[in-house]
Order: C-alpha cells, then sequence, then structure tokens
C-alpha cells in the first residue's frame, strides 16, 4: 500500500496535523497504538498562543462551546508561582481555555474525520527504512502485521517515540529525579470556597487562588476547579522518600499538610470518572537533536518534552509544531513548494522549543524549596511592579514572544526597507469591513490558504495583476485607523510581510513580491 503521510500517534498533535494536511489537499493516515481514545486524565487545557489560533482553524467554538471569540485573561496569571498582575498591560498576550485532553482528542478527531482522515486504531509502528522517494513502515495490528509505504513519516507518538527511536533520531538533555508531583480529583469543604473569585480559602494558612500554583519553601500546592468536574488538588515536593505503596487521598493530605502546614480535609471525588490519582517522580527536559531526518518528521513530545510548567503550554507548543508543519509538507507534496520550505519547519519549531525549556527551566528555579530561593523571589517580586517585566514574562509563557526570522523575505539584508513589526509574528486580531460585510480575519483563516489582505486605498494590491499568486487568496477591506494598510499571512497565520503606507511604494511592492515567491513558490498567474 501506497500513501502520501503516515502520522503515527493519534493524540491531538497527530489528529491537529491531519486535519491541516487534509484543508491543505493532502489526505494522510494515522495509525495509534492504542484500541480506543485514552480516557485518563492529562492536561486540563489550552494555555497561550495556540487557542488563537485554533480559533483560525474554527475548533474554539467547539471546544469552548460558545460562539464567542477567544478572549485574553486580563486580570491575573503566574509566572514560577509569582503573580503576574496583567491589569498592567494595555492588551494581554495571555488566553486561555480549560478543557480536558480527552476532549481536545475527542474535537479534532471528529473534525478529522469530517474532513476524511483515515484512522486506524490498534495500529503501532515498529519498523521503518527510508529510501529516496519513500518510506516504509512496518506496521502491527489486531489483524497481524504489514507494510506501508509513505512518501513522508511524522512522528507524533509522545516522549517515548517509537518513531523517534526507529529513526535513530537523540533526545539529549537531563532527567530531574528530586521532584515528586501528587494529584488527585477530590472534595473539599464548600464553605472554603469564596463564591466572589473561586479561591480555596484555608483555615490558619490564608487564600488559594485557583489554577494558580502556590509556593512555599517546603514545596508547592495548587487547587484547580475545572468546570464540570471535582476539583484537581496538585502538591509538589523535592527529596521525598521512594514508595511502591499505591497513591491514596490520604497520602495526598500528608503531602499538603507538609506543604502548608495545616490540614485541609479532601473527600472522594463526585460524578463519573476517570478521576486522577497519581503520584509522579521526576521529570525530564529534553529536545531531539533534529526535528527531521531524510522523510521523517517529529513533533510534540516526540521533538520535545519539558518538566515544571503543565499540560496546557505543552499542548501550546505541539500543536503549532502540528500547524507549521502541514501546510509546509502539503505544498512539498502538491509540487508548489519553493526551495528551502520544509527546511523552516525544524529552523521556525527549534528555537520556539528552545523558548519552552528556557521557560521551564526558570520556573523550576523559582519554585524550588529553601530559604535562598525565597531570597530570590522577594527581589524578582519587585520587578514584577513594572509592566514591561510583566508583558515580557506573560508572552514568553503564551508563546507570543515567537518571531519567526523573515529578513531574507523582506529584502533587508540586500539593503531593502527595514521589515514591518509585525512580519515574523502571529497576526493580530483584526476585524475586516469587506465588500460583503464586515469579518473576523480568524474566519477567513478558516480554510487554511495564505491570504493577501489589502487595506491600501483603492485595493492596489488587489489591482495589481503583477502581485497575483496562484496559492494566494486575495482579500480587500476598508483601510482602518492605526492599523496596517496590507498583510501577506502563511496559512498558520504568521505574518510573511506588511505594511503600513497607504500606497505601497515600488520597494515595497518589490518585498513584497519576494516574500510571495519565498514562500508559495514562483509568481504563476492565479486560476479564475
Amino acid at each position: 500500500m501506497i500513501t502520501d503521510v503516515v502520522i503515527a500517534g493519534g493524540g491531538p498533535n497527530g489528529l491537529m496535523l491531519a486535519c491541516e494536511l487534509r484543508l491543505a489537499g493532502v489526505r494522510p493516515l494515522v495509525l495509534e497504538r492504542l484500541p480506543e481514545p485514552s480516557q485518563e486524565p492529562k492536561a486540563n487545557g489550552l494555555l497561550g498562543q495556540v487557542v488563537k489560533m485554533l480559533d483560525h482553524r474554527g475548533l474554539h467554538e467547539r471546544l469552548s462551546g460558545s460562539p464567542e471569540p477567544p478572549r485574553p485573561n486580563s486580570a491575573y496569571f503566574m509566572f514560577g508561582a509569582m503573580g503576574l498582575d496583567l491589569s498592567l498591560l494595555a492588551d494581554s498576550p495571555v488566553y486561555a481555555l480549560p478543557v480536558p485532553q480527552r476532549r481536545i482528542v475527542q474535537v479534532l478527531e471528529d473534525r478529522a474525520i469530517e474532513l476524511g482522515v483515515e484512522i486506524r486504531r490498534g495500529h503501532e509502528v515498529v519498523g521503518l527504512s527510508q529510501g529516496d522517494d519513500a518510506v516504509t513502515v512496518d506496521i502491527t495490528s489486531p489483524d497481524g502485521e504489514y507494510h506501508l509505504q509513505a512518501r513522508y513519516l511524522i512522528g507524533a507518538d509522545g516522549a517515548h517515540s517509537a518513531t523517534r527511536k526507529l529513526s535513530g533520531i537523540g533526545f539529549p538533555g537531563v532527567t530531574h529525579d528530586r521532584m515528586t508531583v501528587r494529584s488527585a480529583h477530590a472534595t473539599v469543604p464548600a464553605d472554603w470556597v469564596d463564591p466572589a473569585n473561586g479561591a480555596l480559602n484555608v483555615p490558619g494558612y490564608g487564600a488559594v487562588m485557583p489554577f494558580l500554583p502556590h509556593r512555599t519553601e517546603q514545596g508547592g500546592f495548587s487547587y484547580a476547579p475545572m468546570p464540570g468536574h471535582p476539583p484537581l488538588v496538585t502538591t509538589t515536593e523535592w527529596d521525598q522518600p521512594a514508595t511502591d505503596a499505591a497513591m491514596s487521598l490520604e497520602e495526598l493530605r500528608a503531602s499538603i499538610r507538609r506543604v502548608l502546614g495545616v490540614d485541609v480535609p479532601l473527600g472522594p471525588p463526585n460524578g463519573e470518572g476517570p478521576h486522577a490519582l497519581r503520584r509522579l517522580t521526576g521529570g525530564n527536559t529534553r529536545v531531539a537533536e533534529r526535528f527531521a531526518h531524510g522523510r521523517v518528521f517529529l513533533i510534540g513530545d516526540a521533538a520535545h518534552v519539558y518538566a515544571a510548567t503543565g499540560g496546557g503550554p505543552g499542548l501550546n507548543l505541539g500543536l503549532q509544531d502540528a500547524i507549521n508543519l502541514g501546510w509546509k509538507l502539503a505544498a512539498e507534496i502538491r509540487g508548489s513548494a519553493p526551495p528551502g520550505l520544509l527546511n523552516t519547519y525544524e529552523t521556525e519549531r527549534r528555537s520556539a522549543a528552545h523558548r519552552m525549556v528556557l521557560n521551564a527551566q526558570a520556573q523550576s528555579a523559582l519554585i524550588a524549596p529553601g530559604s535562598d530561593v525565597t531570597g530570590l523571589r522577594e527581589v524578582f517580586s519587585e520587578l514584577l511592579r513594572d509592566p514591561n517585566t510583566v508583558r515580557r514574562l506573560a508572552e514568553l509563557t503564551a508563546g507570543a514572544d515567537v518571531r519567526y526570522d523573515m529578513s531574507e523575505d523582506v529584502g533587508e539584508d540586500m539593503g531593502g526597507p527595514k521589515p514591518h513589526p509585525l512580519v515574523g509574528h502571529f497576526v493580530p486580531d483584526l476585524e475586516l469591513h469587506t465588500p460583503t460585510g464586515p469579518v473576523r480575519l480568524a474566519e477567513l483563516a478558516r480554510t487554511a490558504r495564505p491570504l493577501l489582505l489589502d487595506l491600501t486605498e483603492g485595493a492596489s494590491l488587489a489591482q495589481a495583476p503583477a502581485l497575483r499568486h496562484d496559492q494566494v487568496d486575495i482579500v480587500t477591506a476598508r483601510p482602518q485607523p492605526h492599523a496596517p494598510t496590507a498583510l501577506l499571512l502563511r496559512p498558520d497565520c504568521y505574518v510573511a510581510w506588511a505594511s503600513e503606507s497607504p500606497q505601497p511604494d515600488s520597494a515595497e511592492m518589490e518585498t513584497l513580491r519576494a516574500a510571495l515567491q519565498r514562500w508559495f513558490g514562483p509568481m504563476e498567474p492565479a486560476r479564475i
């Protein structure tokens, strides 16, 4: 059997990539080792840039259950269990979507099936070999072993990725074995919960804000009352004695007593499960030696894992891997990709992974126990009164500080004009007034096609035949005050070119043409 793309792994990242490929006209095959979707409680939501990206694919409404677009958190957040006062910022970059991972998988699987993706459960990749034009994949299934030839194989099969190991890609990094994290869904006394802000008022200790980690010199504590589910209570401690005993609520109560110095009476969770009751010791921070080897690519935890900052940022990173790779791989398969396009996947996503590792390491240092760390935190807290510091850390946490290097594309290296500040960043939210009425930019991105937004006077870009490109959709809209007059967006909605000129001059037009060719191939007349 021969197929274009085999995706090993039917979790959120693999399913997201499958949807992106189908939107771009490629039909992938998803192989998932598990016979049924996992019901194990994992990540409790999505955090950061990916919330907006999912809105651009029409998935935010399905996940949130509301037609309202994403709204940033403009009140408070945390970095290293220290409060970030987001009200100091004119516009917060922190977006959060509280939804269990199993629900994320369900929504993405439903969407993939709608788009015509084939998903084979109980099928596991156990071997592979590469040739010049294809990858041969060895697979075990409930009906026995079989082989597939694919033009590309994608490893979306988690931190213990068989795809990565079979490809001989190293996974350097460090393993931490000092930290023990205990988590359980449990009930707490109802009269301890503040109805105004959801804080857990612990007698003898004080208020613990919901969802935000709380650090003491003995460890960490958090209380996460997920909508429609019993609260998830978590502690973090260092240098705990090893044990083979099964995890229990009593063990968690004892841990809380050590961390907070007071008792918190936990009861068994209400409602249907599955419910979390787990103990995790240690953690890993690792980045693959390379994200691509021949015709094999890695995304998500197969490419990078890191400790200490939770599952939301991990999904933020992995789902963006999928969205970054999907359109580039599809262009390569269609034969429309310009030279070097696929190489930019590793360049761009490796830098994002290293940025998230930096985030994790910095937060790990700030939540560690001990009076010396407490002194560091007191100094650090003074810095958090500065709005510029708050913005830097909020953008780091959200992944909004990632800027792809596109200087080659706008001609700056060749003496051309300096690129617009938006170039390389994810496009901001815009409401466009088009000839057919107002529309949010996110709604225009649902097709996952490149967009040239023309808000110039007289729609000068749309009127220029030399700028027509077979792969790019042109959208005209009325000019807006204090906004760009033109934007070229890649399918992942990162800005490849931008202008603020009412009528871009010849130099800007040349850089636009260069960006079109750099990302979408030779200029050809658009099909009518």
